[in-house]
Parts: structure tokens; C-alpha cells; sequence
């Protein structure tokens, strides 16, 4: 009797315990206690779920021990009505724990990633994620406020974790936007996986570490990774110029889509990666869109499918690169044992490029560790297609001789136009494009007698770009045969969340009138992106800084004149972030003390703006002043006058020389400048390293008279550093300087068609010596 009693006990106990566990299974929770709890008392299977509404200032250390089976789900009551603002961050350690629908915006993290798979660098299991999901999330303009202070959106370590279904995008500080990090035997041969998310816009970032992905760095990358990437929508990814940074070996970049990214996918250190049936898809006009550039040992690069890529050099559609010999792990590697096969390029300028970043001339300013003269060997190029709808003279851009390149059974439709075949390697034959999509044709018509080149371990090519079968095929390019469908890659429910869409429906602009001063600032509060501001004729007197932190037009009729009699040092328009103005038919007016325009000072989380368009400037301390770690796409001033100030145009506040700059594109066309005492155009770019290849100035058509008179370094135009500057049709008249500009000839600064009187000289140096990065 006691005995089934027992039993009877033991049966009771354990039903009650189910019970509870049961109960505790699906808990909603309100409070970051009651996370912290429910965290602490998870169990294999349990679902922790956050009320829907806004979590702010939440540091959430996920720590816990699900199984495969039966993971540990911290997730939005609904996905995407959970927002996580304010200073917060997620952190993983432990097994098999998913997160699920969270929405991070509003905010940043306090600590060096938003989302880590690692709690802390104690050396304990459960501080270390492995087997851990991030899923189904958003993370979105959460940015720091100084754009110099690093971090990571996501940041993996450990072995086996993911990153999957996301919508990420709108970093603009320093620091890559998802890395892989391996340092510790616990984080090589990771096998993490980063599948099926939509990397959205990374706007430029105006210097390096700017990256969407990293993969390891300098100093792990001879470390094995294995990290898969694949089924990812890079769009817009212009962060700086690697979209993907592979510093790890046996890495797979697998059926992606870069769709106009400005950089490319880029093998900077380690070997052995496999790029396989990813699409490279620009306009045929930005020169920025690239694809592959190749550094190291060991990669196959087939199946791929490039479209309307116009970028040359570092940017081409393939880049391979010279090293330096016995490089150090820091810097570049030779290029050797590479297979480029079954690949199609379509209206692509410079398709094949070699010996890219060769800077044999530069040995007179470079240490010799620096010199980049080892070529590419032991590479084999084969069974790609290259279809062009205007011929090249160059398919190959043999910056440095590609002898070490072996070149077999490609086939060119270059329409007549004579190339270098390269010993047979390369062949001419007409082709029939099939049009699937704007952006995807499919070249037909290969000669029935015309066969792949079966080359060594080419077998193990199995599929094409589409996953047809290559078994007893002998058809060559990244697609078999003609009858296929479009595949529909630029279809953005294929990728990212189930909840969240970065469509932006177009809407008309608002026009909103403005008779008197005290409207101007209630109307720009007023103003949705992209509106208008509308001011009547007359003279507005403003004595408080008009704050612009959106897209707005502010015009007249040219009747319109601003005063500002605001304090010493403050501007008439504060660009905050986001705040992107243009500026048409204004008289702008200060009192010799105060700017026109101006950045803010610090927290300059996000970019601003500028275009000045048929207006007058006059009697400003400063015409614009971009204070340190601001940051403009564009900054234009065009058919306008600026006279009587102190300082001109000054973007040459990050003197850090890191390689870093305030503007990527600044352009002054048609515009007179009278009487600016200093800084009339200041444009600064400290730091050299071999992918220096931002800041673009364009000075056109337009005067400059009695300029410079208190420029310390006795120089008109100073653009220190900046790679690309043109300076054509201008006329400098009586400026009391020793030169008008120094031209860095090495890169591409150009003069053309100056009239220059009693204004010194316009001097180039081929190659101007520069603070290395490193």
C-alpha cells in the first residue's frame, strides 16, 4: 500500500512539475526584471516573449542551454512591433537560443556591437554562443553618435551560429557592419551562417571600415572560418570599397545578389574561398558598382553573372591584384592557383583587370615593404563569356604584364573591335543575347564545335548559375543553354524579415509658403521629406539658427534675402543629421562673425547635405564649416556668388589621418568668389593606404578674384589627399598666392583650360608623399 502511495505521490509530483513547466513555456514579459528572470530560469523549449511596445535602454544577456531540438526562443509578442531603442544591445552565450522579431532603431549600443555572440571574454562555456539563431529582425540606423567611435551590428564568435532573414541597414560610424571574429580556438572552423537577409542602403562613409561584411582580420587570416554566406540582397551597400571583406580561409559566397553597391566582394587576406553563382548588377554609369577583386591563394570564382558594371580598377568587374613579396599579414598577398571559370559578363567596361594597385612608379615616396610588384601566377581564366553591345579594345587591363595567367576557351562577342586574344585563350565569336529581365540577358549562340576546357578539378563544377546540371554539358559560361525564366533576384520578399518592407512609397512635395521671419522655422518644422519651403519676396531677419534635420528645399522667386545676425560662430542653417538642404535663389547675409551653414559641432550620427543653387553668399565668417566626424554624400555649389568672407569652404576637420574625409563628392560649378580671405576651398583627406581611392573635387567654370590673401600655406585650392580632382575652365584673377593647387599626379587629379593672372601657378606632383594608415 505505502508503495503505490508513493507511486501515486511521485505520479502527482510529476504531472504538477509538467504543469508548470508547461505554464512557464510561453511567458510574456513586461519589464527588463522580469527578461532577467525568465532568462535565468529558461529551460530547453521554453519561449520567453517580449510585450509588444517600446524596450529602451535594455542590455539583454541572453545566457542559456537549449537543445537542438528544443532551442531556447526569446521573441516579439508580435514580430516587428517590438522595438528596441535608447541604449541597448542583445548578447548571446550558451546553445541553441534563437532571437525572433525584434526591431532595433531609435538608439545605439553602449557597448562594442548590437547584437554579439559572446556575453563577455571570461573563459567559461556559457559565455560564448554556439548553435544560436538571430532571425526574423531589424536593425536600422542604430549609429552611434560620434561617427569615429567603432562598432558592429552584429558580431559573431563561437562555431555554428546564424544570422538569417534579417533586414539590416543605415550604419554610418566607423566598423563593419557584421563581422566574424576568430581569434581563440573556440571561434576557427566556425561554419557560422549569414543566409536569406536583406543588407539595405550603408550609405558612403567618407573613409575606410566601412565594410557590410567582414570576415576575420588582418591578423586571424591564415585562421580556418568556413562561414557560408549566401542568398543575401546587398543593396546599396556604398560603405567604402569592399561590400565583403573575406580576411579568412575556406569561406563560400554563395547565389548573392549585389545590386548597385558601390565596392565590391573582396578576398583582402586568407584562402581557399569559393564565390559561387552570385549576381553584380550596376547601371552602365556609376563607375563606383564593382564585383570581384581577387588577393591570395586557392579561390574558384565561377558561375557568377556580372551586368553594366563600369568600374575600372579596384572597382572592376574582376580585380586581381599584385602583392607584395613576403607580405606582411597586414598587407597584400600574391595572387596564385586561381580559378576564374564559367563566368558571364554582360556590357561591362574593363571586364578582366590585372595587376591592379601595381605602384612600381611610387618607389620614390614608399618604403620598400610597400611595393607592390608580384603578379599574379598560376591562374587559369576559362570557359567565361563576354558580351558587350559596344566593343572594348581592352577586355583585358593588364595594369602589370598578365604573364603568370593562363587563358583558355573564352568567348568574346566585342562586335569587330581587335583585342588581344592572348595566345588563342580568348575568342570572337557572335552571340545572341536572350533578355530576361533589364539587367539580365543570357548570351546565346556559342559555336556547336566550341567546347569547355575541362581543366583540373573542374568536375567538381556540378551546377550553373540557375542550378541546372553541368554533367555531360559542354556549354560554357555562368548559365546552360538558352530556355530558362527569370529568376526574379531583385524580388525583395525572397530576402529579410516576414514584417518588415524598405519600400518608400513616392509622394508629391509640399509647398509651404513663407511671408515673415517667425514662420521659417515653424514651417521647416512643419515639412515632410522633400517638401518645400516657399519665401515671398522681401527681407527675413533671423537671429536664432534655423535647424534642418530632413530633406528640404528652401527657395524664392531671388527676391528673397536672409539676414543673420546670430551669435559669433553659429551658422543660419544648423545641418543636423539627416538634414540635407538645397538652397535656390536666396541672398544670404551675415554679419562677419557668424556661417552660413554649418554642421554640428559633435553627435553627428547621421549625414547631412548641401546644394546651393543661384543665390548670393556675403559677409559670413564662414560659407560652410563641417566640423570633425560630419559627414556629407554631396556638398554643391552651382551658378552662385560668395563674396566678402572670411573663410570659404571648409571640409578639413579630420586631421586624424586615418583616412577619413568630410564630403565624398564636392562640386563648384559656375560659382564667383570675390574678396574670401581663407579657406576658400578647404577639402582635406589625411592617411594613405593602397585602396585610397575617395574624395572627388570638381572646380568648373567659375572665377576667383582677390582670393586667399590670409591662406597660411600660400594655396588657393587645398585638397590634400583627395584621389580624384579636376580643375578645368576656370579663371583666377589677383589672388595674392604662391599656387593655386598642387595636383597629386599619381591619382587622378587633372587641370585643363585654367586662365590664371598675378594668381601664382597650378603645379603637379606625380608623387606626393603621404602619411601611411598603418
Amino acid at each position: 500500500m505505502k508503495k503505490y502511495l508513493l507511486a501515486v505521490g511521485l505520479l502527482a509530483l510529476f504531472l504538477s512539475c509538467d504543469e508548470i513547466s508547461e505554464s512557464n513555456s510561453n511567458q510574456v514579459i513586461s519589464s527588463a526584471d522580469e527578461l532577467n528572470k525568465a532568462i535565468s530560469s529558461a529551460e530547453p523549449g521554453d519561449n520567453i516573449i517580449l510585450k509588444n511596445g517600446v524596450w529602451k535602454d535594455v542590455k539583454i544577456k541572453f545566457r542559456g542551454k537549449g537543445t537542438k531540438d528544443k532551442p531556447i526562443t526569446l521573441k516579439a509578442e508580435t514580430p516587428g512591433k517590438v522595438s528596441i531603442e535608447g541604449q541597448s544591445y542583445l548578447k548571446f552565450g550558451g546553445e541553441y537560443l534563437v532571437v525572433d522579431g525584434l526591431h532595433f532603431k531609435n538608439g545605439f549600443s553602449p557597448s562594442n556591437a548590437v547584437v554579439d555572440f559572446k556575453i563577455s571574454h571570461k573563459d567559461t562555456l556559457d559565455e560564448i554562443a554556439n548553435n544560436c539563431k538571430f532571425t526574423n529582425s531589424v536593425i536600422e540606423d542604430f549609429n552611434k553618435p560620434k561617427r569615429d567611435k567603432s562598432d558592429l551590428w552584429v558580431q559573431f564568435w563561437g562555431r555554428h551560429n546564424e544570422l538569417s532573414n534579417c533586414y539590416i541597414a543605415g550604419k554610418t560610424n566607423r566598423g563593419p557592419t557584421v563581422r566574424v571574429s576568430i581569434a581563440g580556438v573556440e571561434s576557427i572552423n566556425n561554419y557560422h551562417q549569414i543566409v536569406n537577409n536583406h543588407f539595405g542602403p550603408r550609405p558612403v562613409k567618407g573613409g575606410p571600415s566601412g565594410e557590410t561584411i567582414q570576415l576575420g582580420d588582418s591578423y586571424t587570416s591564415m585562421s580556418p572560418s568556413h562561414t557560408y554566406v549566401a542568398n543575401n540582397l546587398f543593396e546599396e551597400c556604398n560603405g567604402e570599397v569592399e561590400v565583403i571583406s573575406s580576411k579568412t580561409n575556406f569561406n563560400v559566397f554563395k547565389n548573392n545578389v549585389f545590386y548597385k553597391s558601390e565596392g565590391s566582394l573582396v578576398t583582402r587576406h586568407g584562402n581557399y574561398v569559393t564565390i559561387d553563382g552570385n549576381y553584380f548588377i550596376g547601371d552602365g554609369v556609376n563607375e563606383n558598382y564593382g564585383g570581384i577583386r581577387i588577393i591570395n591563394t586557392g579561390h574558384w570564382v565561377v558561375n557568377n553573372y556580372f551586368y553594366g558594371l563600369k568600374g575600372k580598377s579596384f572597382r572592376s568587374p574582376l580585380a586581381v591584384m599584385n602583392g607584395i613579396p613576403k607580405s606582411p599579414l597586414n598587407r597584400y598577398n600574391q595572387v596564385t592557383d586561381v580559378v576564374v571559370a564559367y563566368n558571364t559578363y554582360v556590357n561591362c567596361s574593363s571586364p578582366w583587370q590585372f595587376g591592379v594597385g601595381t605602384n612600381i612608379a611610387q618607389a620614390d615616396v614608399l618604403p620598400p615593404s610597400e611595393i607592390r610588384s608580384a603578379r599574379a601566377i598560376r591562374t587559369t581564366v576559362a570557359n567565361n563569356i563576354i558580351y558587350n553591345e559596344k566593343g572594348l579594345e581592352n577586355i583585358v587591363v593588364e595594369n602589370d604584364k598578365a604573364d603568370g595567367v593562363m587563358f583558355k576557351n573564352n568567348i568574346v562577342d566585342n562586335k569587330g573591335v581587335k583585342f588581344k586574344d592572348f595566345n588563342g585563350g580568348i575568342v570572337e565569336a557572335p552571340l545572341d543575347p536572350k533578355i530576361l529581365t533589364d539587367n539580365i540577358y543570357i548570351p546565346t549562340g556559342i559555336p556547336n564545335d566550341f567546347e569547355a576546357y575541362n581543366g583540373f578539378d573542374f568536375n567538381t563544377i556540378e551546377t550553373d548559375l540557375f542550378g541546372v546540371s553541368r554533367k555531360d554539358s559542354k556549354s560554357i559560361g555562368a548559365v546552360i543553354g538558352k530556355d530558362v525564366s527569370d529568376p526574379n533576384i531583385l524580388d525583395k520578399s525572397k530576402y529579410g524579415t516576414t514584417w518588415f518592407s524598405n519600400e518608400i512609397e513616392a509622394k508629391e512635395p509640399v509647398t509651404h509658403s513663407v511671408t515673415k521671419t517667425e514662420e521659417l522655422q515653424v514651417k521647416i518644422n512643419e515639412a515632410e521629406n522633400g517638401d518645400i519651403i516657399a519665401l515671398a519676396e522681401g527681407i527675413y531677419n533671423v537671429n536664432n539658427s534655423l535647424v534642418i534635420n530632413k530633406t528640404l528645399t528652401i527657395q524664392s522667386e531671388g527676391k528673397a534675402e536672409v539676414v543673420f545676425s546670430g551669435a559669433s560662430n553659429t551658422p543660419l542653417f544648423s545641418l543636423q543629421p539627416k538634414g540635407k538642404l538645397t538652397v535656390n535663389f536666396l541672398n544670404l547675409k551675415g554679419n562677419n562673425t557668424n556661417y552660413a551653414f554649418a554642421s554640428l559641432k559633435e553627435n553627428m550620427s547621421n549625414h547631412f547635405g548641401l546644394t546651393v543653387l543661384n543665390s548670393t553668399i556675403k559677409d559670413f565668417n564662414y560659407v560652410l564649416k563641417a566640423y570633425k566626424e560630419s559627414f556629407a554624400e554631396r556638398v554643391t555649389f552651382e551658378n552662385t556668388s560668395i563674396s566678402n568672407c572670411e573663410n570659404g569652404i571648409e571640409l578639413s576637420e579630420e586631421t586624424n589621418d586615418k583616412g577619413d574625409y568630410n564630403t565624398e563628392y564636392l562640386t563648384i560649378n559656375n560659382c564667383n568668389f570675390n574678396n574670401v580671405k581663407a579657406n576658400v576651398i578647404d577639402y582635406y583627406r589625411g592617411g594613405y593606404d593602397e585602396s585610397t581611392i575617395g574624395g572627388n573635387l570638381l572646380v568648373t567654370n567659375s572665377t576667383f578674384t582677390n582670393c586667399g590673401v590670409k591662406e597660411k600655406n600660400k594655396r588657393l585650392l587645398n585638397h590634400n589627399g583627395i584621389v580624384n580632382v579636376n580643375i578645368t575652365k576656370n579663371t583666377f584673377k589677383n589672388n595674392p598666392v604662391q599656387f593655386v593647387s598642387i595636383l597629386w599626379g599619381a591619382k587622378n587629379n587633372v587641370e585643363s583650360e585654367n586662365s590664371l593672372t598675378n594668381s601664382g601657378k597650378i603645379k603637379t606632383e606625380e608623387n606626393l608623399v603621404m602619411k601611411l594608415m598603418y
